[in-house]
């Protein structure tokens, strides 16, 4: 059945594409979209009792293709299907493009493919695929910026993939394998000394997906593009930047004989400090969420190299709930840009009495990733934090302060009253997406601890005086960003106001792959 999840997509794209009437067409769609997200929470039960697998072609030898479905893959098909569903009722009745349907079910697709496969040459191939059609979808306006932006997306993802192709073909001459797990299993047989090339090509890879210090500046650009649609940016810095940790996660495992869990803690702090203070100096909405994505990278990375078994739970489950909350705060920020006219959060004010709906919403994803109590990033970072050492406890929280100060600064469009008179009439589908996706964010706190068992199989628990304590860090983490926003931000906006024109060219972007590639060479190669 597993190959249904890849080829349903792309078949309802071409469907949808040729159908005479675009009114049924979408209709249709919308309805096998919806079962295809009962069909995928099915195969996340399954998942419970053994792996799914198929092989294609029914060729089941160790050279066969490979598509394989545990508990961690079940869970980011379901979140896949989630937002593409709602990204389908955000877009029910504002596209009325075929090509721009067509795009969003093959991207759809890849990256289910990408999920779902344990073929080296294959995730290349996908990733390939999700990079063409992400350019063209921030192309799909056409405008100089947008084509400028989308050429350079499209252009770094050939280079680093470039060199992931480079790293699988070293695998393959050293295994004579392109399966996951196998290549794991037969590189623990090899010296160590034969990895470090393509665990410096391949993790170099990876690290552009994830958008990690120093490659990380050209996924906020292209994320942040004014006149690209929100959906876009939701998929991609909601969805698409959590294949990268995903594949993060896979490659750790393939690489298993070498520990680089310490040098992976540095780089997520540093990524999430960096993330945090170029987010900070931004006045454009979708720059501030693109930016804060990095920083929230960052600190999923950290938690995923404490190598704990709650630190790894917690990572994983606020993948989840950032992706979903990133992804209703996106869209919120195209509903926001097309009501106000502008997306600049200090021209934005009385969001609540224009668009009481969005309002809400936009609060729910704001207290989701801030890890307010009662909700979902509230769990997840209890546990990210749960046994880690004081040094890198302290880091992790003032991480998480850094996010709180970047949406309180966000959250003034919230109240007071609107900066203009107009009453722009917003679509009701885009409004109820964005409530569903803010309840979604509360529902993943109230029951987090459920969420958390039936996602992993693991009885969690948290006693009294912990959930207590985490409540008073974070009460006086909110506390401390009010005042920082109020009184401290200000006195330096001048030189904040600097950081907003900071960017890499081309050039830069190339020069840092190169510098992450000798890092890891380095490290890898002399230092571990």
């Amino acid at each position: 059945m597993l190959i249904y999840f890849v080829l349903i997509p792309i078949l309802i794209s071409v469907f949808f594409y040729l159908c005479p009437s675009f009114r049924l067409g979408r209709a249709l769609v919308f309805l096998v979209q919806a079962g295809l997200f009962v069909a995928a929470i099915y195969l996340f039960v399954l998942t419970q009792e053994a792996e799914v697998t198929t092989y294609i072609g029914n060729y089941t030898g160790l050279l066969g293709i490979t598509l394989r479905a545990d508990e961690l893959s079940a869970i980011f098909v379901m979140l896949t299907v989630f937002i593409f569903l709602m990204v389908m009722l955000y877009s029910f009745r504002e596209q009325k493009s075929r090509l721009y349907w067509f795009l969003i079910f093959i991207m759809e697709g890849a990256l289910m493919g990408l999920f779902l496969t344990r073929d080296l040459f294959n995730i290349f191939v996908l990733t390939e695929v999700a990079s063409v059609v992400a350019a063209i979808l921030l192309m799909y306006n056409r405008n100089n910026r947008s084509m400028y932006d989308g050429m350079v997306y499209l252009m770094v993802n050939v280079i680093v993939m470039q060199l992931f192709l480079f790293g699988v073909g070293y695998i393959y001459m050293l295994t004579g394998l392109l399966d996951l797990a196998y290549s794991g299993h037969a590189m623990a047989y090899l010296e160590r000394s034969q990895l470090v090339l393509p665990f410096a090509l391949i993790m170099t890879a990876v690290a552009a997906k994830c958008g990690l210090l120093p490659i990380f500046t050209f996924l906020p650009k292209v994320h942040s593009i004014p006149k690209a649609p929100a959906t876009v940016a939701a998929i991609l810095s909601g969805l698409q930047v959590k294949v990268g940790l995903y594949l993060f996660l896979r490659f750790q495992s393939m690489f298993s004989v070498i520990d680089v869990d310490n040098f992976f803690i540095i780089i997520g702090v540093m990524t999430a400090i960096f993330g945090i203070v170029l987010a900070v100096s931004q006045t454009s909405f979708k720059r501030i969420l693109a930016y804060s994505t990095i920083a929230q990278v960052g600190l999923i990375l950290v938690g995923l190299s404490v190598n704990q078994p709650y630190s790894y739970i917690g990572s994983v489950y606020h993948m989840v709930g950032h992706a979903v909350a990133k992804a209703g705060l996106f869209l919120s920020a195209g509903i926001l840009i097309e009501s106000c006219g502008t997306g600049n959060v200090t021209k934005i004010r009385g969001v609540f009495r224009r668009m009481p709906l969005v309002g809400v919403g936009i609060s729910l994803a704001i207290l989701g990733i801030t890890g307010a109590p009662f909700f979902s990033g509230n769990i997840s970072k209890y546990f990210m934090m749960a046994n880690v050492n004081p040094l890198l406890f302290v880091l992790m929280t003032i991480i998480n302060l850094g996010t709180i100060v970047i949406f309180i600064r966000c959250a003034k469009m919230l109240f007071g009253r609107p900066t203009d008179d107009n009453t722009v009439r917003v679509d009701m589908c885009k409004q109820i997406s964005v409530l569903m996706i803010g309840i979604l964010c509360l529902v993943g706190g109230i029951w987090g601890l459920d969420s958390i068992y039936i996602l992993f199989g693991r009885e969690l628990s948290i006693s009294v005086w912990s959930f207590v304590e985490k409540t008073l860090i974070v009460l006086a983490s909110w506390g401390v960003g009010i005042l920082l926003v109020s009184k401290v931000l200000p006195r330096y906006q001048t030189k904040l106001d600097v950081l907003v024109r900071f960017d890499l060219n081309f050039r830069t972007i190339c020069a840092s792959i190169g510098g992450m590639f000798a890092l890891l060479l380095i490290v890898v190669g002399f230092l571990i």
